[in-house]
């Protein structure tokens, strides 16, 4: 992200940039892995004021367009196939944080801080919900979504929203070595630990579950890719995907 001026705070055009970018990136066979980062002293604001006050004079219809937009933004962001990784080095504000959360990894700064800043506002953060109740779970959301607090990377960490948190001098340290171990897997087989996942994730565990998961990986064995990666693994070389 690329507003510093005003701390990568979402307007319209950021958006739509944004939308833009993860899917053609999204589905981009020579990518691999995808580092979601912000320029200047923050990660992302959240929403550019100028935008929401905009949007408090529009009518229901261009205000639900609008939300709807957004709301993409992050499923499409959730649901990519390669594995994400949200680079904090600095505030996370409302969307800000829904961010780091619908990435798959959060890497985060001592510095980085953190809120679900929108009652302040008179609003709610119901376009990122999901992907932070999923994150810092439902008794955690009942408390910052309603006092708006503002924590740092170490709370973030406690409650599941950060992977790892250290020093500023060591982010990118800590995130390529993150990229390193992703580059290490298949990227057929990471789409579908993602996808595996969402379906797992919640349910209680019957026959039918148990069955979804057998036949899942019974499907997977027989792709090349499970083959080059076995057939790596027995003659001790790296797979294809390696040497590529």
């Amino acid at each position: 992200m690329n507003r510093p001026e005003v701390h990568n705070a979402f307007d319209e055009t950021l958006i739509a940039e944004m939308t833009a970018a993860l899917l053609q990136i999204g589905n981009d066979s020579s990518v691999r892995v995808i580092v979601l980062a912000g320029r200047g002293k923050s990660f992302s604001a959240g929403a550019d004021l100028n935008w929401m006050k905009r949007q408090g004079s529009a009518s229901m219809a261009e205000n639900l367009a609008d939300a709807e937009r957004l709301a993409e933004l992050f499923r499409i962001l959730s649901e990519c196939p390669k594995p994400t990784i949200a680079r904090v080095h600095g505030a996370a504000m409302g969307g800000g944080m829904g961010l780091a959360a619908a990435c798959n990894i959060c890497i985060a700064s001592t510095q980085a801080s953190f809120a679900t800043s929108e009652v302040k506002l008179g609003i709610i953060p119901a376009v990122i919900s999901p992907y932070v109740i999923r994150a810092i779970g439902e008794r955690q959301a009942y408390r910052y979504f309603q006092t708006a607090e503002r924590f740092h990377a170490d709370r973030a960490n406690v409650i599941g929203l950060a992977h790892e948190v250290v020093a500023p001098e060591q982010l990118d340290e800590m995130v390529s070595l993150l990229v390193a171990a992703l580059l290490a897997g298949g990227p057929m087989a990471q789409a579908a630990s993602t996808e595996l996942i969402r379906a797992m994730a919640n349910r209680p565990v019957t026959r039918e579950l148990i069955g979804e998961t057998a036949d899942r990986i019974a499907r997977l064995r027989a792709t090349p890719e499970a083959k080059e990666g076995l057939t790596a693994f027995l003659e001790k070389r790296p797979p294809a995907w390696i040497r590529n």
